[in-house]
C-alpha cells in the first residue's frame, strides 16, 4: 500500500513528460531550453492535433521543435517565432488562437452558452402558475350556497 501511495505521489509531483526524443534535441543553455519548451507548449502538433509539439513524438513535431530551437539560437523572440509558425502553418498551429473576428465565436461561445443556460433555468424555475380552471355549474352552486350562509 505504501509503495502505491509513494508512486502516486511521485507521479503527481513529477514534471510534465516531454517528447524530446534525444538529448541532442535539447539546447545546451538551460534558459533557452526553458524558453523553447514554453513556446513549444503553445504550438499544436499538426499530426496529433490534440498535443503540443513538446508533448508529441510525431516526426513533424520533432521538426517543429528543432525549428523553434534553431530560431531561438539565432536570437528571435518568442513572439517572432510564433508569428513565423502562424505565417507558415496558419492559425491552426496555435493551441490558443488569438482573438479576432474569425475566432470571436470560439472565444465567446462559453459565455454565450452560460447565458443561454441561465435564461432557460430562470424560465423553467420561475414559470408562472397556470390560471385556475373555471368552476363547473355544480361547484358554482356549492360556492354560492356557502357564501350565502356566511
Amino acid at each position: 500500500m505504501r509503495l502505491a501511495v509513494t508512486l502516486l505521489l511521485l507521479l503527481l509531483v513529477s514534471p510534465t513528460c516531454l517528447a524530446v526524443d534525444t538529448p541532442d534535441e535539447m539546447l545546451s543553455d538551460p534558459a533557452l531550453e526553458r524558453k523553447a519548451q514554453q513556446i513549444g507548449q503553445q504550438l499544436r502538433c499538426l499530426v496529433c492535433q490534440n498535443e503540443s509539439i513538446e508533448e508529441s513524438s510525431a516526426p513533424l513535431a520533432r521538426d517543429l521543435r528543432h525549428a523553434v530551437r534553431q530560431q531561438l539560437q539565432q536570437g528571435h523572440t518568442a513572439k517572432e517565432i510564433r508569428a513565423w509558425m502562424v505565417q507558415r502553418y496558419g492559425e491552426f498551429i496555435r493551441l490558443r488562437p488569438a482573438f479576432s473576428p474569425a475566432t470571436a465565436l470560439l472565444w465567446l461561445m462559453p459565455l454565450l452558452g452560460l447565458m443561454v443556460a441561465l435564461l432557460l433555468a430562470c424560465r423553467f424555475w420561475y414559470r408562472p402558475a397556470p390560471p385556475p380552471a373555471p368552476l363547473t355549474p355544480e361547484e358554482r352552486r356549492t360556492l354560492d350556497s356557502l357564501l350565502r350562509k356566511d
